[in-house]
């Protein structure tokens, strides 16, 4: 078991260069390191390579919540971004899909995963009122809508995000309605440091399309 090296900003795969990995669209970019299967064995592993960089996760796990991909991308310096997938159901939705970006500005992760044009959430951050909000180890983080309307004509999902200690924090759910689910100070947790509790977090199932 081990992570593969692909690219933050798309689907497609790196190849390893003398200046760094190389993505044929992108360019030179810092790898996001993700498994093929969401697995407890792997995710030490990425919590390894994630070192100092938040994982955020929704701490406690709701029942019968489970994770089913994570990543993190990473080159020769220090971790640029942390992504985390859950899947789990909802009385009014049914099956959701809970993604959880935290990034540095213009890694470009955030915004492959919500399927935005660009790379960061940008002017929509702080031009209205924030629709809801969030607890990151009991700091609460605004969030606004982020439209994805340009790249997404299904609509089929929502996206929120905020600005927290100068990273981007980013949530894409869906259905789009699942949005609703977001309870104001909505508990996340650095899971690096649950320590004990992470063996009883359920990994696996179906990951996400992003």
């Amino acid at each position: 078991m081990s992570l593969n090296a692909g690219c933050p900003r798309c689907p497609s795969p790196l190849m390893q260069a003398d200046d760094g990995w190389r993505c044929g669209q992108h360019g030179t970019v810092p790898p996001l390191w993700s498994p093929d299967e969401a697995s407890y064995d792997d995710f030490g592993e990425h919590l390894n390579r994630a070192d100092d960089f938040p994982t955020y996760l929704p701490w406690p796990l709701a029942s019968g919540w489970r994770v089913t991909d994570f990543g993190v991308v990473r080159g020769e310096g220090r971790a640029r971004a942390t992504m985390v997938a859950l899947a789990g159901n909802s009385d009014l939705d049914g099956p959701v899909e809970v993604l959880v970006v935290s990034e540095e500005p213009g890694t470009g992760l955030g915004a492959r995963c919500a399927g935005t044009v660009h790379s960061d959430p940008g002017a929509q951050i702080g031009a209205s009122r924030p629709t809801t909000r969030v607890r990151l180890d009991a700091q609460p983080v605004s969030l606004w809508p982020v439209s994805t309307a340009e790249n997404d004509l299904t609509l089929d999902r929502s996206v929120v995000a905020g600005e927290a200690w100068g990273r981007w924090l980013w949530l894409v759910l869906r259905p789009a309605s699942a949005v609703f689910l977001l309870a104001d100070d909505l508990p996340l947790a650095d899971v690096s440091g649950i320590g004990a509790s992470l063996l009883e977090v359920p990994f696996g199932g179906p990951p996400p399309r992003w």
